[in-house]
């Protein structure tokens, strides 16, 4: 979903849509708070239904040295987590990582997406999965009309964000066994 898909379903909903208006709506306090909302919210989503990332990074020890140190942002930047780390030992502390042997090490990660800001262009593709986006949506208009004391519905629509928020499910595949050659009991 595009930034642009985005907004079109938050100001729907809070019945703010306008096609002939250049920022979707004709409120421009909506307009002005809209980037800033969803990249909040699209952040707090995020620690529940996290975003998956893949690298592999060549671990060599300097001359005499018996490990390799990194920062995790040397990893990727926007690192939120790391997973696991495959093809070499390593011990994680903190915010960083300590490999123990050589080779090639295979890192699987959760990171942030990348921000929203108001120079942000409508065009921006999110990362999250379709579930956690229609959950965000609600979380946006309820923080849209957080302020708004004529408007009830602010407080409705973050009641239902809260409780989709609990029920995502942040896994991506289901873990199986395969047992070769059955099993006697």
């Amino acid at each position: 979903m595009t930034l642009e898909e985005f907004k079109a379903k938050v100001y729907t909903l809070i019945e703010e849509y306008s096609e002939e208006a250049d920022d979707y709506t004709e409120d421009t306090d909506l307009a002005a708070k809209m980037n800033h909302v969803t990249n909040n919210v699209m952040h707090e989503v995020v620690r529940f239904k996290k975003i998956y990332d893949y690298t592999t990074i060549n671990i060599e020890f300097s001359e005499g040295e018996t490990e390799y140190s990194i920062d995790m942002t040397d990893i990727d930047n926007m690192i939120y987590q790391v997973e696991t780390i495959r093809g070499v030992e390593s011990i994680v502390i903190g915010k960083r990582v300590i490999f123990t042997t050589e080779g090639t090490a295979k890192i699987y990660y959760s990171k942030y997406p990348e921000p929203i800001t108001e120079e942000t262009e409508d065009s921006y593709e999110f990362e999250l999965d379709t579930d956690a986006l229609e959950c965000m949506v609600l979380g946006v208009a309820g923080n849209l009309l957080m302020a708004d004391v004529a408007n009830d519905h602010g407080q409705m629509y973050l009641q239902r964000y809260r409780e989709l928020l609990e029920r995502l499910d942040s896994r991506n595949a289901q873990g199986g066994i395969y047992i070769d050659g059955g099993v006697e009991v």
